[in-house]
């Protein structure tokens, strides 16, 4: 189901070969999926169905490491001895790192239903609105679901692929992921610092082209993360 919702994750590249008329140097992901976009119903679609993907996967592996699951983290092993080793000192990494992963899907699902209702990076007078408080709370709502989509993935992600390393799991993970780890820190940084700027008026800055690169690297991981669990399932 991860693999699924990485690849539904990635629906905004469709601008590519789609006329948005956004700018995706510019403009925010999530503008793709305003009320007053004409292509805003395909990638409300999208996400809501990537979200929901994720947070199924993302809760089904929970459960699996819910005590006297009898599927922990490390409990395949059959001896008793092997899970105390494993189990309980993996368990707080991978539970920290499937809720991170779990409350992403939940929040990008909310997004979906949470739209805005104008494009405030393309549009001045969305943006105005947007600064008078004319806007509808959908777009305060938006922005914190969206905050909560993406804090979610950042404990996901870190928290996942230190557990990789240190317990011997998911060699793909392990392999790869601290690099795919770097590179999202830096790509949320710049994300951040162009949202600042553009919050105080001081132009985009290339937020979307941070944006599309933070919200492609999760998309990346979460497909590594689901290859590595079926990798290590096949084994």
């Amino acid at each position: 189901m991860i693999g699924l919702g990485a690849a539904a994750y990635t629906a905004w590249v469709l601008e590519v070969v789609l006329s948005t008329g956004l700018d995706p140097v510019e403009t925010y992901v999530s503008e793709l999926a305003a009320q007053d976009q004409p292509l805003g119903g395909l990638f409300r679609a999208t996400d809501f169905t990537a979200g929901l993907l994720v947070f199924l996967g993302g809760a089904l592996a929970l459960l699996r490491l819910a005590p006297g699951s009898g599927r922990g983290e490390a409990g395949r092993g059959g001896s008793e001895r092997g899970g105390a080793r494993h189990g309980g000192a993996r368990r707080p990494w991978a539970v920290v790192g499937w809720a991170g992963v779990t409350l992403f899907g939940a929040a990008t699902a909310a997004d979906a239903w949470l739209p805005l209702s104008c494009t405030p990076t393309a549009d001045p007078e969305c943006a105005a609105r947007e600064t008078a408080g004319l806007v509808p709370a959908t777009h305060q709502a938006h922005a914190v679901s969206s905050g909560l989509a993406m804090t979610g993935a950042l404990v996901g992600i870190v928290a996942l692929t230190v557990a990789a390393r240190r317990y011997g799991r998911f060699a793909p993970l392990a392999r790869r992921g601290p690099a795919l780890v770097v590179l999202e820190l830096l790509a949320t940084a710049w994300t951040l610092s162009a949202v600042a700027l553009f919050t105080a008026g001081r132009g985009t800055w290339a937020l979307g082209a941070g944006q599309r690169l933070q919200v492609l690297l999760v998309a990346v991981w979460l497909a590594l993360l689901a290859y590595s669990v079926h990798t290590e399932r096949r084994t």
